[in-house]
């Protein structure tokens, strides 16, 4: 990216729509606003304008023009933004129209927000907040990702940063100034309020990664024998047809995945081959990767014919905690043992079932706001606690020192103050373009 050129983009969705917004930052955004609308409005005023090709002089369409001068924008830089129809051809014809413009060009994904960083009005935690509100399909998708692009986590770990550095101070002045009238013992202090800061941040990982889990969904496995119901099960509660049904035995042989929203915590459901014994190698890699899902899932179905009932047996390895008994075809079959009892077909003792699954999701997943959202975050704490453990064993106030300094260059990681050149194409490559 070059941060001199002028970027543009739509900042809406593609298709058609009352209104699609395209998005101009840099340098020549005002010039762009003034050779295509004729005139620049007063900041932050939307103003009615015949928008115009600057080549040709044809007219594009009306539609309202507003101005952010920098510092005073989203991005830091001069940003305008044309409000007009949202046709395809209106967008397409003001694109090219942009284009046409001397050191403009169209945006890559996320290069607004980058901007945004890279200019100081946002800092990493806060543009991945903003991506994961962008992406939240949930309630508690949204609320999570509102309290990180507010500033939440940043504000925990640079109070973290500030009492590590002021420690890290005092025990450098020990070795800088060893004969100047200085308290005797510098390093009791130090592993004092490293000790404490080790605790806080092995606190916040002891969290059930919540927030990682929350972001991407609580992975939920339907495991079983064939033709327990699995996929018929897996179709109603998606309320589609998102899977093979068929009374042949071994008909899902890979994993089927659909997204659920339940009482506002998404959920990953996941299909998978019945389990049982000599199946064909095909089938056999399928009950191989329901294995491994089911051993991989936050919580499984365990679903068995209600005609079966010695199959609750076969299965007793798979039972625990993290594990739903569910009973299906009781509309054939109604005396089952300890379980949900359901009928996928007539839909029998589904909405038992949704609330059993939400009550659990609720369980795992809620609480006091997750500050350790992804991994990347969760790497950064996890050396950084490693580092504190070092410096209170260590003796040495020179090596006491420096695993100091590297915890709060772990911690600088997180919100980006340093060593974030590595990050920023992970970080910023699954933003949609215009954002």
């Amino acid at each position: 990216m070059t941060a001199s050129r002028t970027i543009f983009a739509p900042a809406t969705a593609r298709g058609r729509a009352g209104v699609a917004v395209v998005r101009v930052s840099g340098p020549m955004a005002g010039l762009s606003l003034d050779m295509i609308s004729g005139g620049i409005p007063a900041p932050r005023t939307a103003r009615l304008a015949a928008l115009m090709d600057p080549v040709t002089g044809e007219t594009i369409d009306r539609g309202l023009v507003l101005w952010f001068p920098g510092p005073a924008s989203f991005t830091g830089e001069d940003v305008a933004e044309f409000h007009v129809h949202g046709g395809p051809a209106v967008v397409a014809a003001l694109l090219a129209a942009l284009g046409e413009i001397e050191a403009c060009r169209m945006a890559e994904p996320g290069e607004f927000t980058r901007r945004a960083f890279l200019n100081g009005k946002l800092d990493l935690t806060q543009a991945e907040g903003l991506g994961d509100l962008i992406a939240a399909e949930t309630a508690a998708q949204r609320r999570q990702a509102l309290g990180q692009m507010d500033g939440g986590f940043a504000r925990i770990a640079e109070d973290w940063a500030r009492q590590l550095t002021r420690t890290l101070a005092h025990v450098e002045a020990a070795i800088d100034f060893p004969d100047d009238d200085l308290p005797d013992d510098l390093l009791g202090p130090a592993r004092m309020m490293a000790e404490r800061l080790e605790r806080e941040i092995r606190e916040r990982l002891a969290d059930g990664r919540r927030g990682e889990i929350l972001r991407d969904g609580l992975s939920v496995a339907l495991v079983g024998p064939p033709n327990s119901g699995k996929s018929s099960l897996m179709n109603a509660l998606a309320g589609r047809d998102a899977a093979i049904v068929s009374a042949q035995a071994g008909t899902t042989r890979d994993v089927i995945e659909v997204h659920l929203d339940l009482g506002g915590y998404p959920v990953i459901l996941a299909d998978t081959a019945g389990i049982r014994d000599g199946a064909d190698p095909i089938e056999a890699e399928g009950i191989r990767r329901a294995r491994a899902r089911a051993e991989a899932a936050d919580l499984r179905l365990l679903v068995l014919d209600a005609g079966a009932p010695d199959s609750l047996e076969e299965f007793s390895a798979l039972r625990g905690a993290a594990t739903l008994v569910v009973w299906n075809k009781v509309d054939l079959n109604p005396e089952v043992g300890d379980g949900l009892a359901i009928s996928a077909a007539t839909g029998q003792g589904l909405g038992q079932l949704i609330e059993a699954l939400a009550a659990r999701a609720e369980t795992l997943l809620a609480g006091d706001a997750p500050i350790v959202t992804r991994q990347r975050h969760r790497a950064a704490l996890e050396e950084c606690a490693d580092c504190l453990a070092r410096a209170i064993a260590g003796h040495d106030p020179a090596l006491v020192g420096e695993d100091l300094r590297l915890a709060v260059r772990a911690l600088g990681r997180i919100t980006g103050r340093v060593d974030v050149e590595d990050l920023l194409d992970v970080i910023f490559r699954d933003f949609c373009i215009g954002k």
